[in-house]
Order: structure tokens, then C-alpha cells, then sequence
């Protein structure tokens, strides 16, 4: 195996390319191009005083200069930490106090920080230096590439700490070792079908998330692979420009998570002008449970634009394994598993049953491992190892799991256990192929029933005046500390009384369950780890604290 950094090294003297399409015209330069800047960068590091094995926090919107101080972080041989944007967070003050924090939580030696970034984290005694990206690249400039001492690069070199979402407890530092990562991105390779030749990767995921950092960062800056990078302010502020994209520049490989995919079908639908989406083979859907109606629309809306259904790719992965998991066949499609909703919940067992089954619930397979990974479903309660379409806790060993967390043994000694992952997910599998039904710690018990806040979010989810992709269900404790079910739904309508009563109707429908409480909160203001990921641990505290913010 070589490192990734000899890896970047080969890859700098091909033809590959990457394109920012995040300012106000498009900016192309060859990976080539980007590791000589790369080099003059770590060469002002060094003199700044960075030494190989320190960590370095770098915050910073989605520009050349991010991703030339990430690669010159990695050239001087340190680890870098990616930090967050104020995407989701309430308020500056609490941008600046998580900001802090992880910094360090990481034990970071510096922060390369974006010039309008720096106002809000200003240096403490105790903190480390803060030092501006742009006076960085202005010193780099002076100094050039040959400044550069290139120290002897190991395989058990720590090559990102990358934290994790935070979606159901405290953000915690992955450790992914030189071995660890490039098993993971042979993985890729491999199982996705990459051909670095004439593969055209399209993103606008923020790189402080590991499907945007590893996928849609590393992966094609170790291998040479031709890269269009966008800002997720920019989809967002305009969801068709992502589909605009991969038209223009020919895209053949793109991701998102399921909300994302939700309003690129809005805007496929509206656009005036007939796109090109032929080129596109891998259009991956994870980060968030995938919905097979959300993914049968996105089809059906890219159909006139030249969309082949079997570029939709369903896939599961975590920090915790680099970021793949599991993929299906590339051009394979979208398959799901029709099972019996009332015997999954009360049995734990996925039986099939025909698709106009009155209990039938539709889950979208998640594909089969990636080489390298072995998984199994174990009885979160006994322990025992589970067979096909029993549901239990997906594990996870192999080549690409991490080396454990960042001054976390606490953690590692309840996630890893006899070489296994603890992921904390249910799921199941079946014939070969992993299904994911939810988070364990999201699991509410009603009435003796096992009850999935996925299946009622998915179902309220398609009320007229709910936000797609903005819905919390979770349980609190009743009388005689029973569980009882809350909605909690992002909604600009005019007629909440309406709202209300559609998404009980659905909760019922859905699974059988009435509603203890129906909240409608403000546009935005649901609370979302950085990545986007709903925090239902969180709504729930705000709801029982009054926390929320009523629409």
C-alpha cells in the first residue's frame, strides 16, 4: 500500500482536473496545478511551526484555497480537522462555542481559518493561533513550492480526524489511519466501477462531512479523477444548479442525501430547458434514510432529461468505516424489500409479503458490503448472532474500520468490541444485501409495539404545507411511563388547523399509532447536526423544555 500523499503525488502528474463552480464564474485547474500550490502552502506551514503528527483545524467555505490547505496540511505530514460551517447552529455565539470546543477536543496546534470566518473565533489565551487562509496563500506565493520539506510518510499515519455527525449523541473524532483510508477508497474504486480516465465526479456536499470530504474530496484528488465542486449554500440557495452541473460538464457520479434528491425533483420538474443527465451512471442516496417514493420521483421527473433509472444508487456508510459501507451494482437501481410492517415491529423478523398487503412496509436495500468489510446482525440485548431477515444491530469489521476515537476509550470499549463495530443501526440481512430500519436509540416502544420514527416522518412528510425532509418523531414518557408519539413538522402554511389534523390522520395510517402531540415549528428552525441530519434526542429535549419554536 502506498499513502495517500504518494497517492496525490501520482495522481498531480495526470490530466485530471477539478472546477470550482462556486464563485461568480467557473475556475479549472489540473490536480497538477493545485499540489504545486499545495506544496508552497505546507512550506509556509512549516515555517510557521506545523510538524508532522499535529493536528490543524481548517474552517472555511468550499473554495480553491479550502482545498489547497487541506492537501498542504497532508503534504506537511499533519492531520487535518475539518470544522463545521454555521449552517443549522442558533447563533453565532454557539457557532463560536462548538467551534472552540472541537478545536480542542482535537488538541489542534493551529486553525487555517477563511478571512470572514475570523471575526467569530477570535483567540483565547489558551487557544491555538488562528492564522488567515488568504495571508497564508499570500506567504506560500513568496515562497514557492520548492520551500517544501517533504518528511518520510508512514502507513499508520493518521490522515483525518473527522468528527462525527452528532445526530444522536455528542460529536465524537474518528481516527482514519493511511491504512485505513486507502482501503476504503480501493473499496470505492472498485465496487463503484471507477474508470479515473472518463469519470467526472459532481458535488456541492460541504467538506467537513465525511460523504463530501472522503467521496467527493479525497478520493479524487488521490486518484486523478475530474472533479466539479460546488458550495452547499449554492444548491441550496438553488437546488436546480446541481442537475445544471453534471449537464454542462458531463457528470457521471454524484450524491446526496434523500432531502437533496426531493428538490432536484422539484427543480427537474420546473426547468424550462431540457437538461442532459445521460452521462450519469452513480447518483448515490445516503446520509439519511432513503424513501423509495423520493427516489421513484426523482426518475420519474429526470426521465426527459435523458435520466437512466439505474443510475440511482442507495448506499449506507458512516465516519466510522472512512465513509462506504455498503453499495448496490452501479446501474443496478433502486430495489426494496416488502415486509410485514406488524411482524417486524412485534417479531423483530422481515417477511415478505405481497406489495397491496395491508402491513406492508417498502425498505430500500442498501447493497452488499464493499471488499474489505464483513457484516453480521447481532441481538442487541443477548448478543447472539442473528440469521437472514432477523433484525438486530448492525456490525461491522474489516479493512477500512476506524482505529478507534480521539481520547475516547469510553467509547471505543462500548463501539468496538472482539474486532466488530458497534453501529448502533438496525437492520437486516438478506441474501447477502443489508436493509436498514432505524437507530436503535430512536426506537419507540408503544403499546408493546415496536414503532419506527422513519415509517410516520416518510408518511407526514407528503402533507401539503410540511417541509420535506423537516420532520421529528420521537417518543416521551406518559402515564405510568408509557410512550407516547410526537410529531414534530417544519410547515409555512396558512391553515396549521389543517397541517395538524393531515399529519394525525397519516401517523395513523403509517403505523397505527395516534398522535400524543402535533407541533408545527418555523421554516429552519428544527434542530440539525452540521451535516443535516435531524436530532431527535435534541427536538425532544426542546419540546419537553418549551424549546421550540411554534410556527
Amino acid at each position: 500500500m502506498r499513502t495517500i500523499v504518494s497517492r496525490i503525488e501520482h495522481a498531480a502528474k495526470g490530466d485530471g482536473r477539478i472546477t470550482f463552480v462556486t464563485g461568480p464564474e467557473p475556475e479549472t485547474m489540473t490536480w497538477g496545478e493545485l499540489h504545486e500550490s499545495a506544496r508552497a502552502m505546507a512550506g509556509a506551514l512549516q515555517a510557521r511551526g506545523v510538524n508532522q503528527g499535529e493536528h490543524v483545524a481548517v474552517l472555511g467555505p468550499t473554495t480553491p484555497l479550502l482545498v489547497t490547505s487541506l492537501q498542504a496540511v497532508w503534504l506537511t505530514g499533519a492531520t487535518p480537522v475539518v470544522l463545521p460551517l454555521p449552517m443549522r447552529l442558533g447563533s453565532l455565539e454557539e457557532f463560536t462555542a462548538v467551534t472552540k470546543a472541537r478545536i480542542h477536543a482535537a488538541d489542534c496546534v493551529a486553525v487555517l481559518i477563511d478571512p470572514d470566518f475570523a471575526p467569530f473565533v477570535e483567540p483565547a489565551p489558551d487557544d491555538p493561533p488562528i492564522w488567515s487562509l488568504a495571508e497564508l496563500a499570500e506567504a506560500a506565493a513568496g515562497i514557492g513550492p520548492d520551500a517544501f520539506i517533504q518528511p518520510h510518510y508512514h502507513e499508520d499515519d493518521l490522515f483525518v480526524l473527522q468528527f462525527t455527525s452528532g445526530s444522536t449523541s455528542e460529536p465524537k473524532g474518528v481516527m482514519l489511519p493511511n491504512t485505513v483510508m486507502a482501503a476504503n477508497l480501493d473499496a470505492i474504486l472498485e465496487s463503484a466501477n471507477v474508470d479515473v480516465e472518463t469519470d467526472v465526479m459532481v458535488s456541492w456536499l460541504p467538506l467537513y462531512h465525511d460523504m463530501g470530504l472522503v467521496g467527493f474530496c479525497i478520493l479524487p484528488m488521490s486518484a486523478g479523477i475530474d472533479l466539479v465542486l460546488g458550495a452547499p449554500q449554492d444548491f441550496l440557495a438553488a437546488p436546480a444548479r446541481w442537475m445544471e452541473w453534471i449537464s454542462t460538464y458531463g457528470g457521471t457520479a454524484t450524491a446526496g442525501p434523500n432531502f437533496s434528491y426531493v428538490l432536484a425533483t422539484r427543480a427537474m420538474r420546473t426547468a424550462k430547458e431540457t437538461l442532459d443527465l445521460s452521462s450519469l451512471r452513480i447518483a448515490l442516496n445516503g446520509a439519511e434514510p432513503v424513501d423509495p417514493a423520493s427516489v421513484r420521483a426523482f426518475v420519474e421527473a429526470g426521465a426527459r432529461h435523458g435520466l437512466r433509472p439505474g443510475a440511482v444508487f442507495p448506499a449506507f456508510g458512516m465516519a466510522e468505516v472512512a465513509i462506504a459501507g455498503s453499495f448496490p451494482e452501479p446501474l443496478s437501481g433502486m430495489h426494496t424489500d416488502v415486509i410485514d410492517a406488524s411482524v417486524l415491529e412485534q417479531e423483530h423478523r422481515a417477511v415478505p409479503v405481497p406489495t397491496d398487503h395491508p402491513n406492508a412496509r417498502e425498505i430500500v436495500k442498501l447493497g452488499r458490503p464493499v471488499p474489505g468489510l464483513r457484516f453480521r446482525i447481532v441481538d442487541p440485548t443477548s448478543g447472539a448472532v442473528l440469521g437472514d431477515r432477523e433484525v438486530g444491530e448492525l456490525q461491522i469489521a474489516g479493512t477500512s474500520v476506524m482505529a478507534g476515537y480521539y481520547h475516547r476509550p469510553d467509547a471505543d470499549a462500548e463501539s468496538l468490541v472482539d474486532g466488530w463495530l458497534r453501529t448502533g443501526d438496525l437492520a437486516y440481512l438478506t441474501e447477502g444485501e443489508m436493509v436498514m430500519c432505524g437507530r436503535i436509540k430512536d426506537l419507540i416502544i408503544v403499546g408493546g409495539r415496536n414503532v419506527y420514527p422513519q415509517d410516520v416522518e416518510r408518511a407526514v412528510a407528503g402533507v401539503d404545507g410540511v417541509r420535506a425532509g423537516n420532520v421529528i418523531v420521537f417518543g416521551v414518557k406518559g402515564r405510568n411511563n408509557k410512550e407516547r408519539l410526537v410529531v414534530v413538522a417544519e410547515s409555512r402554511a396558512d391553515d396549521l388547523d389543517r397541517v395538524r389534523n393531515e399529519i394525525a390522520q397519516q401517523s395513523v395510517a403509517s403505523v397505527g399509532v395516534p398522535c400524543h402531540d402535533v407541533v408545527l415549528v418555523q421554516p429552519g428552525s428544527l434542530p440539525k447536526t452540521s451535516s443535516g441530519k435531524l436530532q431527535r434526542a435534541l427536538c425532544r429535549q426542546q419540546y419537553e423544555t418549551d424549546g421550540l419554536q411554534p410556527a
